[in-house]
C-alpha cells in the first residue's frame, strides 16, 4: 500500500474508536440513569417490577462494563452505517438492530425463567432506549465535528 491509504486508513481508525469512545461513554450514562429509575422508582412504586431493584454488587458493575462495551461497538458501527447520508432509516435501523438484539434476549430469558416477563420487557425497552441515546449524542458530535463521519470511499 501506499503511504497516502495508510494515513487514510489510520485517521478513519481513530474517528472509529474516538465514535465508539462516545458511544460507549453514551451507554455507561444511560446505563447509570436508567439503573437509579429502577431501583427508585419503578421497583419501589411497582411491586411487579420489584425484581428490577439493584444494589452496586459485581453483577451491577459486570451489567455496567457489558452496556458500556456494547455501546462501544454500536458507536463504531453507527458510525459506518450512517456514513454521510442524511437518510433517517438507516440510523432508526442501527439503533433497533442492536436495541432489539439486546432486547428481545433479555425477553426471551424472562420468558424461560417462568417468572413474571414485566421487568425484562422494562429491561428490553431500556436496551433501544440506551441506543437510541447513544445516536443522538453521536449524531450531536458528527454535527459540532467532533468525529468525522464515515466517508464512502
Amino acid at each position: 500500500m501506499n503511504e497516502t491509504s495508510d494515513v487514510q486508513l489510520m485517521a478513519e481508525r481513530l474517528e472509529s474508536l474516538k465514535a465508539g469512545i462516545i458511544g460507549g461513554l453514551s451507554v455507561c450514562c444511560a446505563f447509570g440513569i436508567t439503573s437509579l429509575l429502577n431501583t427508585l422508582v419503578l421497583a419501589k412504586y411497582f411491586s411487579t417490577l420489584a425484581s428490577l431493584q439493584n444494589d452496586l454488587n459485581w453483577h451491577w458493575w459486570v451489567s455496567g462494563a457489558i452496556a458500556t462495551f456494547t455501546g462501544l461497538l454500536f458507536g463504531v458501527t453507527y458510525r459506518y452505517i450512517i456514513r454521510s447520508d442524511k437518510n433517517p432509516q438507516l440510523k432508526a435501523g442501527g439503533v433497533l438492530a442492536f436495541g432489539l438484539v439486546r432486547g428481545l434476549t433479555q425477553i426471551e430469558l424472562g420468558w424461560n425463567s417462568h417468572s413474571t416477563i414485566w421487568p425484562f420487557v422494562v429491561l428490553a425497552f431500556e436496551s433501544v432506549l440506551w441506543f437510541a441515546i447513544a445516536a443522538i449524542v453521536l449524531d450531536i458530535a458528527i454535527q459540532l465535528r467532533w468525529v468525522r463521519p464515515f466517508s464512502s470511499i
